[in-house]
């Protein structure tokens, strides 16, 4: 039904030909529009009723009496369930970090929440197959476990300001018991927070990936970015680094790619970098990290995003 209208609004309304760049550009546009945003609404509404029962200090409480592998694996399974993008992921981070939770395992979580969050896997499945879905699912938290596990080890607190550490939080308070009327109402509610501040992000993503649907030839990705380069992969995290937006965001981008001809672990270490390694959120990050600190993070994920692409590649 969402083909057939994007067709009537391409051809019929709009009167652009048949097999032109931006007859296809338009009518990818109109259908990505009109799908993405109605699975967002969907998917964030029923998660919201779970993320419900899982409020900060429950979450906190989790974390902070598991030991600590475990907590690696909690932390990014909880990911799944909590903020949607990496920059309103942060506030929750330094609130675990402040409650003493491990390091290492808050960054199980930082990783996880915007690369593996319900939003991003929905939208894969719908766009690519519940395979690429699932393998994405696994490979980001193993990426955030891992990643987590490795900086715990090396027992960096010190490497974390000074200020987090003397911050009192309520650890000990008890967790507001809604009814399941009032958990609909805040689903309601978090559906159309969360739509008001990404809808701009999937627009411009959207009209991104219809542009490189319509116009960008082939031979121009696949020349920079294509099976034939071996720095493919690290050429795709590298430029994604810079940009910002959340897995929702990117997904419309990331799927003109593949049609490209891009190879699935140079576009899955692309939409990683975008998501775990955004300029907005290392800044953000900065503020309760030291330098070194930051470093060892950035540098961990780049080498760990930049193996998993080369994996996949090999293996797909």
């Amino acid at each position: 039904m969402l083909k057939e209208a994007a067709s009537f609004i391409t051809y019929d309304l709009f009167k652009l030909g048949h097999g032109s760049r931006l007859a296809d550009a338009v009518a990818f546009f109109i259908y990505d529009t009109a799908k993405i945003f109605l699975l967002l609404s969907v998917i964030i509404f029923v998660v919201s009723v779970i993320r419900s029962y899982f409020p900060p200090e429950r979450t906190k409480k989790i974390l902070s009496h598991k030991k600590e592998f475990i907590g690696n694996i909690l932390a990014a399974l909880l990911g799944i369930v909590t903020p949607f993008c990496s920059c309103s992921a942060v506030p929750l981070f330094i609130g675990f970090v402040e409650a003493g939770v491990p390091l290492g395992v808050t960054f199980s979580f930082l990783i996880s929440s915007p690369m593996v969050n319900e939003v991003a896997v929905v939208l894969l499945w719908g766009l690519f197959g519940w395979k690429i879905a699932a393998i994405y699912m696994g490979t980001g938290l193993l990426v955030a476990i891992f990643s987590g596990f490795v900086i715990g080890k090396l027992r960096l607190e010190k490497w974390v300001e000074e200020y987090v550490y003397q911050i009192k939080t309520g650890g000990g308070q008890e967790v507001f018991k809604q009814a399941f009327r009032e958990r609909l109402q805040y689903a309601r509610w978090n559906t159309a927070d969360i739509l008001k501040r990404v809808w701009l992000f999937v627009i411009i993503a959207i009209g991104i990936g219809g542009f490189i649907h319509g116009y960008v030839p082939q031979d121009f990705l696949t020349h920079y970015a294509g099976n034939g380069n071996p720095f493919a992969v690290p050429i795709a995290v590298a430029i994604g680094v810079p940009l910002y937006s959340n897995a929702a965001g990117v997904i419309p981008i990331v799927y003109a790619l593949m049609e490209k001809g891009l190879s699935m672990g140079t576009v899955l270490a692309f939409m990683m970098a975008v998501t775990a390694l955004s300029l907005p959120e290392m800044i953000i990050l900065r503020k309760v990290l030291k330098p070194r600190m930051l470093g060892v993070f950035v540098g961990i994920m780049t080498v760990t995003i930049i193996a998993v692409g080369y994996l996949f590649n090999a293996i797909l």
